[in-house]
C-alpha cells in the first residue's frame, strides 16, 4: 500500500521487529523506533501552544533526533532544524525567524543558546541529555496514532538552505512532499529492506532527511547513526554497522580519498551512495578504492527530482530531464539554449550559447515556498515558471550538465568562464583536497579569476607545482587559470560540509591566509602576495577609480 504522508509510512512500522536504527552502543526495532516517536509526539501535543506548531531540535545526528522526525509527522508538527555550526547573531536570528514553540537540545546545545535571544523562555527547553527528560518521555509513552488532521499538505519540516552563496532560507516541506521523495528515492538509490544505511550527513539538512532517513523508513532498511561526519571515523563505522549506503557532498568524498590509501580498503561492506558534487575524477577514485559506486544527483531543499540519472550517462553527466518541462534557458529571453558542443576533453566550446538556467516551467505548483520570506519565493517562481538559480547545458544527446550556480559566470577579457570547470581541474591535484573559484574585480575590467584552495597536512604551495599541473590541463582555457590562488588548510565550509563561497568571494585577496598571485602574460606563474602588492593593488583599483569593486568593501 503506498502511503501519502509520513505519519502513515511510520505507522506502517508498527510491528516490525526489523533493526530501524542503530548506535555503537544500541540497536532499536522499527516498532520500537514509532513507539519512541510517539511518546514524543504526545509529550509535544500536550506542551503545544498557540502560534505555529513548530519544534526546534539542536542535536548531532543521536536518536533523539530521529525520534522527534518521528513524532513530529505522528502529531502534525514542523521541525525546524538548527544547524549547530551557526553562531551568535546568525544562529539568533534563524531560531528567531522559525517561530518554534520549544526546543528539543542537549547541554552543548545550550550552551550554543546561551545568551542568544531565540524568543523561546528556558522552560520550554526540552534537555535531551537531562534528568527530568527521559522520566517525561516515559510518561508520555502510548499506542501509536496520528493526529487525525494531517494531510499531504501538513508541513512537515522547515529546511534552513546551505548558505552557501547566501543568506539561509527556511524552505517548507510537507509530509506529502517527503512521502513522495521516500519512495522516488528508495527506488531511484537503490535503497532495499536489507541495507544498512550510514547517516552521516547532519539531520538538519535535507540531504540526510530527503536521500536516507526517508528512504530508509520507505524500504524498512536499517538507518544508523554516527554523531558528526569523521574522516577517521568514517570506514571503521562502515565496518562496524556493515553499512551498505550512504550520502555525501562533494567535500566529504574529497576529504576521505585524502587520506592515505591501504591495500584493505576495499574490504568494506559498501556498494553505493548518493550525494552531489563529487567530481568525475573523485567517483572513480571512491570505486577504485572502495569498491563503491556514488551515484551523483541534482537538486535541493527547495526541489528535487527534475534530473533523472540514468546509468548509459557520459561521465560528469547528471542524467535526463525528468520531463519535458525542465530546460536549459536564457534567463533573459526565456528562450530554450542549444545543444553544448563537446570537445574531446568534454570542454564546451560553445559555452556562451549553451550555458544558461535549469528551469521547471511546470514546477512552480510543486514549489512550496520559504517560510516567511516573499522576496525569496518571488526570486524562485517567475512567469510561472521555477527557476533553479543553478547554471547548467544540455549536450546534442540530451544528458544535462551542471555548471554551477547562477554566481558562478566569471567575467574575463569580455568572456564567460566557468567557476565550476576550473574547480572540477584544481580538484585533479593529488594534493588539494577542496577548491572554491569564484570572480574577483579587475583593477581595470571586469574580473580576473580566483581560487581558494584547500591542502592536506603540511603540504606547502611550492610542493603542489600548481603552474606546471594546470599548463598540463589540455580542458583548461588560458582565461579559466586562476589569477589570485588562496592557499588553507580548512577553508569556511557550511554546517553540510558545503564551502562558503560567498564568504571568500568577499573576502577576496584581503584574507589572512597565504595568497599567491600570477601576474605574467604567460603560462601560469605564481609569487606570493606581500603586504606592499595589496597596497599596489588597493592604489591600481583608486587610480582607475574602481576602489568600490575592492573585494570585502
Amino acid at each position: 500500500m503506498r502511503h501519502e504522508t509520513i505519519a502513515d509510512l511510520l505507522l506502517a512500522r508498527s510491528g516490525d521487529g526489523h533493526a530501524g536504527l542503530r548506535t555503537r552502543e544500541r540497536t532499536w526495532t522499527w516498532d520500537e523506533v514509532v513507539r519512541a516517536s510517539a511518546a514524543r509526539a504526545r509529550l509535544a501535543r500536550e506542551s503545544r501552544i498557540d502560534g505555529p506548531f513548530h519544534i526546534g531540535v539542536l542535536l548531532d545526528n543521536v536518536p533523539e533526533y530521529v525520534f522527534w522526525l518521528g513524532a513530529a509527522a505522528l502529531s502534525g508538527a514542523t521541525i525546524v532544524g538548527v544547524n549547530p555550526t551557526h553562531r551568535g547573531s546568525v544562529l539568533e536570528e534563524e531560531v528567531r525567524h522559525a517561530d518554534p514553540q520549544f526546543i528539543v537540545t542537549d547541554e552543548a546545545g545550550l550552551k550554543l543558546l546561551d545568551g542568544l535571544d531565540v524568543g523561546v523562555p528556558r522552560d520550554r527547553f526540552l534537555l535531551v541529555d537531562g534528568e527530568e527528560y527521559a522520566e517525561a518521555v516515559a510518561a508520555h509513552a502510548c499506542e501509536p496514532s496520528r493526529d487525525p488532521e494531517i494531510t499531504a499538505g501538513t508541513q512537515l519540516l522547515l529546511l534552513f538552505t546551505s548558505g552557501t552563496t547566501g543568506a539561509s532560507k527556511a524552505a517548507r516541506c510537507s509530509q506529502g512532499r517527503l512521502t513522495g521523495l521516500a519512495y522516488a528515492n528508495s527506488a531511484k538509490y537503490d535503497v532495499r529492506r536489507h541495507d544498512v544505511t550510514y547517516c552521516c550527513m547532519p539531520l538538519f539538512h535535507g540531504n540526510a532527511v530527503m536521500a536516507l532517513w526517508a528512504p530508509s523508513l520507505a524500504a524498512g532498511a536499517t538507518v544508523t547513526l554516527t554523531p558528526r561526519f569523521s574522516v577517521s571515523g568514517f570506514l571503521p563505522d562502515v565496518r562496524f554497522y556493515g553499512a551498505t549506503f550512504f550520502t555525501y557532498v562533494g567535500k566529504v568524498i574529497a576529504y576521505v580519498l585524502a587520506t592515505p590509501a591501504d591495500p584493505g580498503d576495499a574490504d568494506n561492506t559498501l556498494t553505493h551512495a548518493f550525494g552531489t558534487e563529487a567530481s568525475p575524477e573523485d567517483q572513480a577514485a571512491f570505486l577504485r578504492r572502495f569498491g563503491c559506486r556514488l551515484l551523483e544527483g541534482y537538486g535541493s531543499s527547495e526541489g528535487a527530482g527534475m534530473i533523472r540519472p540514468v546509468p548509459e550517462a557520459p561521465a560528469g553527466a547528471l542524467g535526463r530531464p525528468a520531463h519535458g518541462g525542465v530546460r536549459i534557458v536564457d534567463p533573459e529571453t526565456r528562450h530554450t539554449r542549444p545543444p553544448a558542443l563537446l570537445d574531446e576533453h568534454g570542454r564546451v566550446t560553445n559555452a556562451e550559447e549553451a550555458i544558461g538556467e535549469i528551469v521547471d516551467v511546470d514546477g512552480a505548483a510543486r514549489f512550496e515556498g520559504y517560510y516567511k520570506n516573499e522576496a525569496a519565493d518571488a526570486e524562485r517562481v517567475r512567469h510561472g515558471w521555477y527557476w533553479t538559480g543553478d547554471l547548467g547545458y544540455a549536450d546534442e544527446e540530451g544528458y544535462v550538465y551542471f555548471a554551477g550556480r547562477s554566481g558562478d559566470w566569471i567575467r574575463v577579457d569580455g568572456e564567460n568562464v566557468s567557476a565550476l570547470l576550473t574547480e572540477r581541474v584544481l580538484r585533479r591535484h593529488p594534493r588539494i583536497v577542496a577548491a572554491a573559484v569564484f570572480a574577483v574585480p579587475d583593477p581595470r575590467s571586469g574580473d580576473q579569476v580566483m581560487a581558494a584552495i584547500e591542502v592536506a597536512g603540511e603540504t606547502s604551495f611550492e610542493d603542489l607545482r600548481l603552474a606546471g599541473f594546470l599548463a598540463g590541463q589540455a580542458d583548461l582555457g588560458a582565461k579559466g587559470a586562476p589569477r589570485f590562488v588562496r592557499v588553507s588548510y580548512a577553508l569556511p565550509a557550511t554546517g553540510s560540509g558545503k564551502l562558503r563561497k560567498k564568504e571568500m568571494r568577499h573576502d577576496g585577496w584581503r584574507t589572512g591566509d597565504q595568497v599567491y598571485r600570477w601576474a605574467g602574460r604567460g603560462g601560469p606563474e605564481y609569487t606570493l602576495l606581500t603586504d606592499q602588492d595589496r597596497a599596489a593593488l588597493r592604489a591600481e583599483f583608486a587610480s582607475a577609480g574602481r576602489q568600490r569593486f575592492l573585494p570585502g568593501i
